[in-house]
């Protein structure tokens, strides 16, 4: 069954996070986002930057899900079987929390993205990582570190997602997540069209430089029951970021799976 609702969005809110110039100066996304919300969503909605957007609540099958994020890929880059002949590269983000297993859904995009005729390049946020001794200089279980500090943004944009358009080449990882020390991989060709899926958790509203994004949305209950007991202190992290940077606002897809058998797309009516 459909549900349909009225939700308040930021305008433009996916390119002014997301987008390439990743920008902290005064008046850019990341800048606002140091603000507290409630003085930040007033300074939106004076400025008229917040819209009425009514939205519907649709089931799918995990394969209509993947179908909709592959269309919606396809129509970013320009339809073509044949790259080379002008189709654009193309940088995605999967993004949930863990449980979600964000790297799932990345994983089914490839052959259906690679059968339409687009390379793929699949990356991993856990393998761009900062070092140890920075990411974990607070202690390994601080939970703002784990939202501010963890992903390494310069190294991903500057050895993928920049590089891929810019350079034509592109770093499958950096860091052994667990080690820390450098995987020492070699860079692989980009050829014309290709397409990055890159998954990750907490990683929307950091300035990656990626053309689309999806989030795998999970209400606060759900997110708390599927946190076993060990990562039990990661769960600040994903409320901040929950209020902060408000995933459901900036993601291009919006996919509900508290239901993980049964999907919902969140779809503008």
């Amino acid at each position: 069954m459909r549900q349909r609702a009225w939700v308040l969005i930021p305008r433009q809110a996916t390119r002014n996070v997301m987008g390439a110039s990743g920008s902290d100066a005064p008046g850019s996304a990341e800048a606002e986002l140091e603000q507290p919300a409630m003085a930040r969503r007033i300074a939106w909605w004076k400025a008229g930057r917040w819209q009425h957007v009514r939205v519907r609540v649709e089931p799918v099958s995990v394969e209509g899900v993947v179908t909709h994020v592959v269309e919606r890929v396809l129509a970013r880059g320009g339809r073509t079987d044949r790259p080379a002949d002008g189709a654009r590269p193309v940088r995605l983000l999967v993004d949930g929390h863990p449980s979600t297993r964000p790297e799932a859904l990345a994983d089914a995009l490839v052959e259906p993205l690679r059968a339409a005729g687009r390379p793929v390049a699949r990356v991993r946020v856990r393998d761009f990582l900062r070092a140890r001794s920075l990411r974990l200089e607070r202690g390994r279980r601080d939970p703002d570190a784990l939202l501010e500090e963890w992903i390494d943004v310069d190294g991903l944009d500057r050895e993928v997602l920049r590089s891929v358009v810019t350079r034509g080449r592109w770093l499958p990882s950096l860091r052994d997540p667990d080690t820390g020390r450098s995987t020492r991989a070699a860079y692989e060709d980009a050829a014309p069209g290709t397409v990055v899926v890159l998954d990750g958790s907490l990683a929307l509203g950091r300035g990656l430089d990626v053309d689309l994004a999806v989030h795998l949305a999970l209400r606060a209950a759900t997110e708390t029951r599927n946190t076993p007991l060990d990562d039990a202190w990661t769960l600040a992290a994903y409320g901040r970021y929950r209020r902060e940077v408000q995933p459901e606002r900036r993601a291009d897809v919006v996919v509900r799976v508290d239901h993980p058998e049964r999907p919902a797309l969140v779809l503008p009516d």
